[in-house]
């Protein structure tokens, strides 16, 4: 078996996965945390003091063991995984230690989903009136009305809009833009919360801290920067408490539901598919689940026999 070097390794394939792949920051950060873990396990266990290793599949097998052991879930376990082969892929090793190695056998899971009520409540859980209670709301209304993933929100740029023509141009996984509808609401949204933006952008300009200030991004914080996926987390989280909604719920949550929506009123799974840019229906199908299981649910409910 030939000795890695795990400190110069990572960092190429990372350039590699940033330049040939056109993955995304965020996709590139968690496989290098997946490597590093993983590398870190095996200096513990069969470190040979020299920074290089020799993997072997019972290596692999011993990581996933201690994840198992420590009640990682079989999803995380494939994940890590999964960046653990196509590592060792790329460095086309003559004997690849993932070969001999079985993936965790993980259920289908079903997403998170909130009702149109649950949704409703959520926008009407801001208080206009507040300094970001419009901004806050805009942020809702476009991750329910156009389905958008949290890193394309906060990337979403003033040029990307074309209000007037009713869609919106989205950067996703791999730089690949999409067009999207945009429904009237969320464009009302928009209107109502421009107006604040440019007062922060002035306020930001005049300030003596003369810090860079984000103006082609749509949505900004107070000091005129983009909105970290973080700060997006802890105002739907908030947003969440506020309805009274109890359900563990993220900005995905909304995408889930956007999706599920549209499915279950009727929507074609093909024109789900582009709207939400998944690269194959495979992925765009779980949500024809979640609305087979929510059927399965009331009817079990609501049947006065059952």
């Amino acid at each position: 078996m030939q000795e890695i070097d795990p400190n110069y390794a990572i960092t190429d394939f990372c350039t590699y996965l940033k330049l040939e792949r056109s993955l995304s920051p965020n996709t590139i950060s968690a496989y290098r945390s997946d490597l590093n873990e993983f590398f870190t396990f095996i200096n513990e266990k069969h470190g040979q003091g020299t920074g290089k290793f020799s993997v072997e599949s019972e290596h692999i097998r011993e990581f996933l063991e201690e994840k198992a052991g420590r009640n990682i879930s079989k999803r995380t376990q494939a994940r890590q995984l999964s960046a653990i082969r196509m590592f060792f892929k790329w460095l086309e090793l003559t004997d690849n230690p993932c070969d001999k190695v079985d993936s965790p056998k993980i259920g289908r899971h079903l997403p998170q989903v909130l009702s149109v009520e649950e949704i409703e409540r959520t926008l009407n859980s801001f208080d206009l009136s507040t300094e970001n209670g419009q901004r806050n709301r805009t942020i809702i209304e476009l991750l329910y009305s156009c389905g958008l993933r949290v890193s394309e929100l906060v990337s979403l740029r003033l040029g990307d809009l074309f209000l007037q023509e009713g869609f919106i141009r989205v950067i996703g996984k791999g730089n690949k833009q999409r067009l999207v509808p945009i429904g009237e609401a969320a464009i009302r949204a928009i209107n109502n919360y421009i107006p604040q933006r440019w007062q922060i952008i002035c306020s930001c300009r005049q300030s003596k801290r003369r810090t860079r200030i984000d103006e082609d991004i749509l949505i900004l914080g107070r000091r005129g920067r983009a909105l970290t996926r973080v700060m997006v987390f802890l105002i739907i989280k908030e947003a969440a408490e506020k309805a009274g909604i109890s359900k563990e719920i993220s900005p995905h949550t909304f995408r889930h539901s956007f999706a599920t929506h549209l499915i279950e009123n009727g929507a074609d799974l093909r024109a789900v598919q582009e709207m939400l840019g998944h690269s194959s229906i495979l992925t765009t199908e779980i949500y024809t689940h979640v609305s087979t299981a929510q059927w399965h649910r009331n009817i079990l409910e609501h049947h006065p026999l059952l």
